[in-house]
C-alpha cells in the first residue's frame, strides 16, 4: 500500500481523497527535516508547506515518487535533486489566486489608511494618535504590479473598481484592457504602490534593493506578497528608516518565522503579517484537494494537473 506523509494537518477533504484511493496516511508531528526523515521513511508521497525539502530528505525516503507543495511557490524544494531521483514535484497554483489577491489589496488599503497603528493606538490609550498620522486615499493613485502572472491578473481585476491607474511589468505578459505594461524602472518610478507578485527564482532573488527604493516616490508604498528572498531585507529596512519610501506591507520575509530581533519590528511605517495570503478556510480546502488529487494521479501512473519538473 502506498503511503503519504502529512507533516501538517490538512482539511478533511484532502484526507478523504487519500482514503478513497486506498493510500495510507502518515500523520506527522513536525516540519523539521529530522521529523520528516524519521516519520516518512517508507512514504511514497509527501505533502509539504513552505519548509525546505532537499536531497538528504529525499534520500531518506527511498519509495518517494511525488512531493506536493501546498501553495504556488516551490523554491523550498530542490527541483534538480527531485528530477534526478525521478520524483515528481507538484504545486497548487489554481487554488489560491483569489485569496492572495484579496490579501494583497487588503494590505494595500490597510497600510494606506494606517489601520494597524491607528487600531493599536486605541489599545495604547492614544486616541489622538490619528491627528498626527493621517492616512492616504487610494483613489486616483497608480498601482504597479511587478509580476503579471495568474495572481497579478486577479489583483488587477479586483482593483478595477477602485479608480486607480494600473501598470505592470512582466517580460512574459501582455497588456490588458485596464493594465498598461511598462519597463521595470518605469514601474518603480511611476507607482504610488508597488505590489510584488514574482516567483522566487534565481533571476528574482535579492533583485529588489536600495536602487529600486530610491527610484520610488517618497510617498509610495512597497507591498510584498510573494517571497521574502526577492527583497534585500536590510536595504528595505534602511529605506524605511530613512523614509526613502512612505511604508511597506510585508506578508513574507527572508527568514520565517520572523525573529523577534528583526529590525522591521522596530519600525512604525510597516504592516507585518505572518505569511497569511492564502491562509483561509476555503483556499486551504482547495489546495488540499488539488494536491491530493495530483498525488493520487502520480501514484496511479496517471497525468497530474500541476507538475513543475520534467
Amino acid at each position: 500500500m502506498s503511503k503519504v506523509l502529512l507533516p501538517d494537518t490538512i482539511p478533511s477533504e484532502g484526507e478523504q481523497i487519500f482514503n478513497a484511493a486506498g493510500i495510507e496516511i502518515i500523520h506527522g508531528t513536525g516540519r523539521s527535516a529530522e521529523k520528516m526523515m524519521q516519520e516518512g521513511s517508507d512514504a511514497s508521497a509527501v505533502l509539504i508547506g513552505t519548509q525546505n525539502f532537499d536531497a538528504q530528505i529525499m534520500d531518506s525516503m527511498p519509495n518517494l515518487k511525488v512531493i506536493a507543495r501546498n501553495g504556488v511557490g516551490y523554491d523550498a524544494v530542490d527541483i534538480d535533486a527531485a528530477t534526478a531521483r525521478n520524483i515528481k514535484v507538484v504545486n497548487t497554483p489554481f487554488a489560491l489566486n483569489d485569496s492572495v489577491a484579496e490579501t494583497a489589496i487588503t494590505e494595500l488599503l490597510a497600510i494606506s489608511k494606517n489601520i494597524f497603528w491607528d487600531t493599536k493606538s486605541i489599545y495604547d490609550g492614544q486616541w489622538n494618535y490619528k491627528k498626527t498620522h493621517p492616512g492616504n486615499d487610494v483613489f486616483g493613485k497608480t498601482v504597479g504590479i511587478l509580476g503579471f502572472g495568474r495572481i497579478g491578473h486577479v489583483v488587477a481585476e479586483k482593483l478595477a473598481g477602485f479608480n486607480v491607474k494600473i501598470i505592470a511589468h512582466d517580460p512574459f505578459a501582455k497588456a490588458t484592457e485596464n493594465v498598461e505594461m511598462v519597463s521595470r524602472e518605469e514601474l518603480f518610478v511611476m507607482s504610488d504602490y508597488v505590489l510584488v507578485h514574482l516567483p522566487a527564482i534565481d533571476s528574482t532573488k535579492h533583485s529588489i534593493g536600495m536602487a529600486e527604493f530610491k527610484k520610488m516616490k517618497e510617498t509610495a508604498y512597497f507591498i510584498n506578497m510573494a517571497r521574502g528572498v526577492i527583497v534585500v531585507e536590510p536595504e528595505l529596512v534602511q529605506a524605511l528608516q530613512q523614509h526613502e519610501i512612505a511604508g511597506a506591507a510585508l506578508d513574507v520575509f527572508e527568514e520565517e518565522p520572523l525573529s523577534m530581533d528583526n529590525p522591521l519590528l522596530e519600525l512604525d511605517n510597516v504592516l507585518l503579517t505572518p505569511h497569511i495570503a492564502s491562509n483561509t478556510i476555503e483556499t486551504k480546502r482547495k489546495m488540499a484537494i488539488d494536491a491530493a488529487n495530483d498525488i493520487v494521479a502520480i501514484l496511479n501512473g496517471d497525468l497530474a494537473k500541476s507538475v513543475v519538473n520534467p
